[in-house]
């Protein structure tokens, strides 16, 4: 059973992209990681993450939770999310979007 967190994304995200479509779904995503960015280092670490919970609608998770997705999310090891491995860690919770993502990096760079 999937956890109610993964749902949303799943749900929503295409939904998201149809509407706004690649490029307004991309600056959503860079707005949602200067939401929750720690904004002396740049990046989200765990304890930026931990304090905008609530913003996600995520509030109950444990801090072994919260890890797990900094952790999930982390490319290169140093602990924290930047911009891309936030927008990589969106794109991997929705399967509908890893799907079609062949075709978003497309539109998206025609748009650059």
């Amino acid at each position: 059973m999937s956890s109610p967190s993964r749902i949303v994304f799943e749900d929503f995200f295409p939904a998201m992209v149809e509407k706004l479509g690649t490029e307004g779904f991309m600056k959503e995503l860079c707005n949602g990681f200067h939401l929750l960015v720690d904004e002396e280092k740049g990046v989200i670490t765990f304890e930026s993450l931990k304090k905008n919970l609530s913003m996600l609608g995520l509030q109950g998770m444990s801090d072994e939770e919260v890890m797990c997705m900094v952790r999930e999310g982390d490319l290169d090891g140093d602990g924290a999310l930047n911009e891309m491995e936030f927008c990589t860690l969106m794109f991997r919770l929705s399967p509908d979007l890893m799907e079609n993502s062949k075709e978003l990096l497309e539109e998206a760079m025609l748009n650059y």
